[in-house]
C-alpha cells in the first residue's frame, strides 16, 4: 500500500500532468522551461546521492526506519498538495521547480527506507513475488489516480466541484488529490511495520558516517566483489530503465503524433500492463532468480527499442504495440533488481545498502538523458532532417545493453558471498 499511496507522485506529478503542465508556454518560453527542470531535477539527484547512503546508514544505527518513512511520506504528501500554489505564470516556475525538486529527494529517501523494511514482510524464498507485488501495486495504483484526475478535472470543460481550466485549476486541483491520496492510502503501512531495534553501532556524524561508508564499500569489495559488481550493472540498466519512461512520452507525442489525451489514455494503460506483468514476474524471480528475469527483460527492451527506430514512420500502431512491450518489461527488471539486493544484505545494513543501491543508480543518472540527447543530434547530423528526435531511442538502448552486459558477469544470488 506504500507503492499505491505515493505512486501520484511518479505518474502525476513528475511524468504525465505537472511537469508538462510547468514546462508549458504559461511559465515561459519551452527552452526556457526545460532547461530548468533538467537543472533542478539533476540537483536534486546530487542531493540524493549524498545524503541516501548516510540517512539509511544512520536509520539502521538508531533503529528508526519506519518512523523516518511515516514522516517523509507525510511530507511527500504535503509537497503535492502544495503544487496547488503554482499558478501558470512566468513567477511561479522558480516555486514549482523548488517544490518539485524537494518532492523528488523525499521520495527518494523515503524510498531507501522503504526498501530496507522488505526485510519485515518477506523471506528469501519469497522476496521476489513480494517485491513484485508492492511494484504492481505502484503500478495500478499510478493508473487510478490518473484517470480519477483526468476524467473528474482535466478532461471535462467543467470538472466536479465546478473546477475548470480557468488559472490551471484543473491541474493544481488534481495536485490536492495527489496529497490526499498519499496521505490515506499509506495509513495501513504504518499501521503495520513496526520500528526494529537498533543494529547496536552508535551514531555518528555525517562525515564519519561518510567514513563508514566507504569502509563499507571497501568490505564490499573485498568480501563480495560480485555484490559490488552488482550495484554497478545495476546502476547503468537502472538509468536506461529511467530512460525509457522519462522520454516515451516525450517519443509518443513528437514522433508519432499522439495529442494530449493520447498520452495521458496510453499512460494509463501502460501502467496497467506493467502492474500486472511485475506480479506476474515476480513469480519467476522466486522460481528462475532475479538475474535470470533482469537479463530477459533487458534483452527485450532492446530488441523492441530498436524496433521502434526501425519502425518509426509506420504510424501510431507502432508504438502502441511496441510501447506496451517495454512497459510490460520496465517493472520487472526493476522489482528483481530490488529482491536480487534485498537477498544479499546482512542483517542489520539494509538501510545502509539500500541507500547506497540509491547512490550508485544517481550517479550516473545523466547518461540516458545525454545519450537521449547525443542519438538525436547524430540523426539529424546523418539524415539531415529536423525531427529525427526517434533517434534518441537508440541513446537509451546503448545504456539498457551496457547494463546487460555488465550483467552478464554478475553470478546469481545464491552465488555471492556474504558480507561481513
Amino acid at each position: 500500500m506504500w507503492d499505491w499511496g505515493t505512486q501520484p507522485f511518479n505518474t502525476v506529478i513528475t511524468t504525465f500532468v505537472f511537469s508538462v503542465y510547468l514546462t508549458s508556454q504559461a511559465f515561459g518560453d519551452t527552452n526556457y522551461t526545460s532547461t530548468a527542470l533538467a537543472i533542478s531535477t539533476a540537483l536534486a539527484g546530487l542531493l540524493v546521492a549524498v545524503l541516501a547512503p548516510v540517512l539509511g546508514q544512520n536509520a539502521d544505527r538508531s533503529g528508526t526506519t519506519v518512523r523516518n518513512l511515516r514522516v517523509q511520506t507525510w511530507v511527500l504528501a504535503a509537497l503535492s498538495a502544495s503544487l496547488f500554489f503554482v499558478k501558470p505564470e512566468p513567477g511561479f516556475l522558480v516555486l514549482g521547480l523548488v517544490l518539485l525538486g524537494v518532492g523528488s529527494i523525499i521520495s527518494e529517501i523515503a524510498g531507501v527506507n522503504y526498501n530496507a523494511t522488505i526485510e519485515q514482510v518477506a523471506s528469501p524464498s519469497n522476496v521476489g513475488k513480494v517485491s513484485g507485488f508492492g511494484w504492481g501495486m505502484g503500478y495500478l495504483g499510478g493508473i487510478i489516480v490518473l484517470l480519477v484526475i483526468f476524467f473528474a478535472f482535466i478532461q471535462p470543460d467543467v470538472g466536479l466541484f465546478g473546477v475548470t481550466g480557468e488559472d490551471g485549476l484543473d491541474i493544481r486541483v488534481s495536485m490536492l488529490v495527489c496529497g490526499l491520496w498519499t496521505l490515506l492510502f499509506t495509513i495501513p503501512t504504518f499501521a503495520i511495520l513496526r520500528d526494529r531495534a537498533p543494529n547496536g553501532r552508535p551514531r555518528v556524524g555525517f562525515l564519519a558516517s561518510y567514513r563508514e561508508l566507504f569502509g563499507t564499500i571497501r568490505t564490499l569489495w573485498n568480501t563480495s566483489r560480485q555484490t559490488a559488481w552488482f550495484l554497478l550493472a545495476s546502476a547503468l540498466f537502472r538509468d536506461g530503465l529511467a530512460g525509457v519512461f522519462a522520454f516515451g512520452a516525450v517519443i509518443a507525442a513528437g514522433t508519432f503524433g499522439f495529442s494530449a489525451g493520447d498520452v495521458i489514455i496510453f499512460g494509463a494503460v501502460a501502467n496497467i500492463v506493467a502492474g500486472v506483468s511485475t506480479m506476474l514476474f515476480g513469480l519467476l524471480d522466486d522460481k528462475l532468480g532475479p538475474r535470470t528475469v533482469i537479463l530477459f527483460a533487458l534483452a527485450g527492451l532492446s530488441i523492441t527499442g530498436v524496433a521502434i527506430f526501425m519502425l518509426y514512420d509506420r504510424g501510431a500502431t507502432v508504438f502502441w504495440i511496441c510501447g506496451l512491450i517495454m512497459s510490460a518489461l520496465v517493472g520487472p527488471a526493476q522489482s528483481a533488481s530490488r529482491s536480487f539486493l534485498a537477498r544479499l544484505i546482512p542483517e542489520g545494513k539494509s538501510g545502509e545498502i539500500f541507500g547506497l543501491y540509491a547512490t550508485t543508480g544517481r550517479v550516473v543518472s545523466f547518461l540516458s538523458p545525454a545519450f537521449f540527447g547525443l542519438a538525436i543530434g547524430i540523426g539529424a547530423a546523418v539524415t539531415g532532417r529536423e525531427n529525427t528526435q526517434y533517434w534518441g531511442i537508440l541513446g537509451i538502448v546503448v545504456i539498457l545493453l551496457a547494463g546487460f552486459v555488465a550483467m552478464l558477469f554478475v553470478k546469481e544470488h545464491h552465488q555471492h558471498s556474504t558480507m561481513a
